[in-house]
C-alpha cells in the first residue's frame, strides 16, 4: 500500500476532529498501517496562544516518535502548524477558541490539522486548517 501526502493529511484531519475515545482507536489503526500519529487539545485566545500551539504540537510530535530531535524535523512540524494557524486566523482572531491538533506521519510526509470551535456568545463558529511538509527519514 502506497501512502502519500493525501493519506497522511486525511489521517491528521481524522485525529483532529475525533473525540478522545475515537482518537485512541484511530491511532491504533494508523499504527498498524505504519503511520505515526498523535493529537493534542488546545484553546485560548488565538494570537496569544500561537507560541503554546506550536510548542504543544512539537512536544506531542517528539513524545510519540513522529519526529526526532532534529532541527529539520522541528522546523517542518512548526511550519505545518503555522500554515494551519494562518488558515484559521481570519475567523478566529480576537476570539477565544477550543479545539484539537491532529498530527500524522508516514515515511517522509507529515501533516498537521488544526480543528477549532470559535466562541461567539451562544453560537460557535468552526474552522479547520491543514499544513503539510516533507521531511527526510533520519535514522
Amino acid at each position: 500500500m502506497k501512502n502519500g501526502s493525501t493519506d497522511v493529511a486525511k489521517a491528521a484531519v481524522r485525529l483532529a476532529i475525533s473525540t478522545r475515545d475515537e482518537e485512541r482507536a484511530i491511532v491504533e489503526e494508523l499504527t498498524k498501517k505504519n503511520f505515526k500519529a498523535a493529537a493534542v487539545d488546545i484553546g485560548g485566545d488565538l494570537i496569544n496562544s500561537i507560541p503554546k500551539i506550536i510548542e504543544r504540537t512539537l512536544v506531542a510530535s517528539k513524545k510519540t516518535g513522529i519526529i526526532k530531535d532534529y532541527h529539520v524535523h522541528e522546523g517542518a512540524v512548526a511550519g505545518a502548524i503555522m500554515e494551519a494557524i494562518t488558515q484559521v486566523s481570519p475567523k478566529a482572531t480576537g476570539f477565544n477558541f477550543g479545539g484539537k491538533i491532529g498530527i500524522a506521519r508516514y515515511d517522509e510526509h507529515v501533516s498537521v490539522c488544526l480543528f477549532i470551535s470559535i466562541g461567539l456568545l451562544h453560537l460557535n463558529d468552526l474552522a479547520i486548517g491543514l499544513g503539510h511538509r516533507s521531511i527526510p527519514n533520519m535514522n
